[in-house]
C-alpha cells in the first residue's frame, strides 16, 4: 500500500487536464475587453464561487465546513490566488498579451527549481541551465517592447505572477491534508478582496457585450475549474511531471492567441517560446545529454 507522499497517478490526470484550460486564460481576458483588473477579478471569481456553492449544494454538502480552516491555510490560497490572478490582469493589460502570458508562463520552470531546492532534493547543472535559457527567451521578449506598446508595470507584474503561482504551488504541498473544496472558500475571499481593491484604486468599466461571455468563460474555466483541478494534481499527484506537463501551456496559450487575432506570429516570438520550452525541459531532466544516457547504458548493461 503507498505511503502519503507516494504520488497517485489519478490526481496527477486530474491536475493535467489543468494545462489545456489554462491556455485559455490570456485569450479570454482579450475577449473580456478593458475591464479594470480588480474589478476582473473579483468578477471571475465570482462566477467560479457561485459554481462552485451549486456544486456542492447539488451533492448535499456544507458549504461552511469547507472554510473551517487554519489562518495559515486562508493566508496561502488566498494570497496565491488573489495575488497571482491581480498582478496577471494588470500584465495582460499594460504588456502585448502573448509576451505578458509568456513570461508568466515562467513558473512551470521555477517550480521545477523550487522543488528541487526543498529536503532530500539538489540542484543541479541542468536546472540552472534550464533556468538561464528561460529567462534569455523571456529577455528576447522584454528588449523591444518596454519602450513601446509594453510598459515596465506589465512586465514587472508578469515576472511577480511566475515567482508567486510556482511558490503557491510548492507550498500547496505542505498542506496536503487540506481538502480540495476548500478553494472555493479561496474563490469567495479573492472575489471580495478584489472588489475593494476596484472601489479604492479603480474607476467602474464593466464588460460591453461580448466581454460579460469572456467574463464567464474565465470564471467557469482558467478562473474556475482550473484551481480545484490544480489544487488536486499538486497536493496528491507528481509535482515534478504536472509541472513538466505545465511546459506545454505557454504554448499552446500563444497558439489561442493568434488563432483569436490578438496576438500575430514573429520570428521573435517563435524564438522566445523555443528558448522558454528549451529550458524548461532541460531543467525538468525530460531532455537528457546523449553522453549522459549513453553512461546510463552502460552501467545498466555492467
Amino acid at each position: 500500500m503507498p505511503d502519503a507522499t507516494t504520488p497517485d497517478t489519478r490526481a496527477t490526470a486530474i491536475g493535467a487536464t489543468t494545462v489545456l484550460n489554462w491556455a485559455l486564460l490570456a485569450a479570454l481576458t482579450q475577449l473580456a475587453g478593458p475591464v479594470p483588473p480588480f474589478l476582473l477579478t473579483a468578477l471571475a471569481f465570482a462566477v467560479a464561487f457561485v459554481c462552485f456553492a451549486v456544486w456542492l449544494t447539488l451533492r448535499g454538502e456544507s458549504l461552511t465546513v469547507s472554510m473551517r480552516l487554519p489562518p495559515a491555510v486562508w493566508a496561502l490560497g488566498v494570497g496565491g490566488l488573489f495575488g497571482y490572478h491581480a498582478l496577471y490582469f494588470v500584465a495582460q493589460q499594460n504588456a502585448p498579451a502573448a509576451n505578458a502570458g509568456l513570461i508568466s508562463y515562467l513558473w512551470p520552470l521555477l517550480i521545477v527549481l523550487f522543488v528541487a531546492l526543498l529536503p532530500g532534493e539538489r540542484l543541479k547543472v541542468v536546472h540552472v541551465i534550464g533556468a538561464l535559457l528561460g529567462f534569455a527567451g523571456a529577455a528576447l521578449l522584454i528588449g523591444g517592447d518596454v519602450s513601446g506598446e509594453g510598459s515596465v508595470l506589465g512586465y514587472g507584474a508578469a515576472i511577480a505572477c511566475a515567482f508567486l503561482w510556482s511558490g503557491y504551488s510548492v507550498l500547496s504541498r505542505a498542506v496536503r491534508q487540506v481538502p480540495t473544496a476548500a478553494v472555493g472558500g479561496f474563490c469567495l475571499v479573492t472575489a471580495v478582496l478584489a472588489a475593494l481593491g476596484h472601489l479604492l484604486f479603480e474607476p467602474s468599466r464593466w464588460p460591453e457585450g461580448l466581454g460579460w461571455l469572456g467574463v464567464l468563460g474565465l470564471g467557469l474555466g482558467p478562473v474556475g475549474s482550473a484551481f480545484f483541478t490544480w489544487d488536486r494534481g499538486v497536493k496528491h499527484g507528481d509535482l515534478r511531471l504536472l509541472g513538466l506537463l505545465s511546459y506545454f501551456t505557454p504554448l499552446l496559450s500563444t497558439l489561442v492567441l493568434i488563432a483569436c487575432g490578438y496576438a500575430e506570429p514573429s520570428g521573435s516570438l517563435t524564438l522566445a517560446a523555443g528558448l522558454i520550452t528549451l529550458g524548461m525541459l532541460i531543467g525538468s531532466g525530460w531532455l537528457r545529454w546523449p553522453w549522459r544516457c549513453g553512461a546510463s547504458r552502460t552501467r545498466d548493461a555492467s
